[in-house]
Order: structure tokens, then sequence, then C-alpha cells
């Protein structure tokens, strides 16, 4: 596995977490549950990303403008995720902003998946490539235990 294999893994749980939660209904503790394990999922993949991903990249200047708009949309579902946290489950209001996060985030994986990892299998070295994947997992296990804690 590498790096972009190990992206992609955590959008099909992401894909998968979000798909569900639009089939739950109301405040109920479905929902709560599959909410909270997503929170969890993308808060830790969007650190790690930035973190082993996009760091590297930003020293590239073929690579710098992409990974600025790629952590800027992980502020923005970030933005998101907090508004969801305040509103009530069983509102419409939570529903829409749900749906607009899904939306958002589906868009920034595609653009990932589908623009992004060419960039940076042309515009970074090998080896840079290779460090990827375990600086992601180890930071993205460090992000996990800190979310479990909090």
């Amino acid at each position: 596995m590498d790096i972009f294999d190990r992206i992609v893994e955590d959008h099909v749980m992401q894909r998968t977490l979000m798909n569900t939660i639009l089939n739950t209904v109301g405040d109920s503790d479905e929902r709560r549950v599959l909410f909270e394990k997503f929170t969890h999922e993308f808060l830790s993949h969007a650190a790690a990303e930035e973190h082993a991903f996009y760091s590297p990249m930003l020293k590239v200047p073929a690579t710098t403008d992409q990974s600025r708009h790629s952590v800027a949309e992980h502020s923005e579902a970030i933005e998101l995720i907090e508004e969801l946290k305040n509103t009530d489950m069983s509102s419409s209001a939570w529903l829409l902003t749900f749906k607009k996060l899904v939306h958002d985030n589906e868009h920034h994986m595609e653009e990932e998946e589908e623009d992004v990892f060419a960039s940076v299998k042309k515009d970074l070295s090998d080896s840079d490539i290779e460090q990827m994947l375990p600086t992601f997992d180890d930071r993205k296990a460090q992000e996990l235990e800190l979310l479990k804690q909090a």
C-alpha cells in the first residue's frame, strides 16, 4: 500500500459513513454515533493529510497552490462540522448543513483522487512520496487517540 491507496481507503470510509448518516432520521442514537465516528475519521484524516501529504507539496512551487486550496477545503469542512455539533440533529437545518458537508467533501475527495495525486506523482520525488505513508499513519493514529480522549 502507498499513500495514494491509503488516502483512497479513508475516502471510502468517509463516503460510507456520510451515506449511512444520510439514511438516518432525526436526533437518533444511530445518527449521533455515526456522526461522531465520521467526525473522528474526517478530523484525523485531515490532520494526517495536511502533515504528511500537503506539507511536502507546499515546498514544491508546482504544487503549492493546490496544497493551499486543499487545506482551505479542510478548514471549510471543519467549520461545517462545528456548526453541525451546535445544531439540533432533528432539525431540517442540521440535515441541510450535513448535505452541504457531504457535497463539499465529495468534491474535495474527487479532486484529490483525480487531480492532486497526478500532480504529486509528477512533481514530488519518489523519496518524498515513500515517506508520506508512515508519516500519515503515525499522525492519524495520534489524532484519533486525542479525539477519543476529548
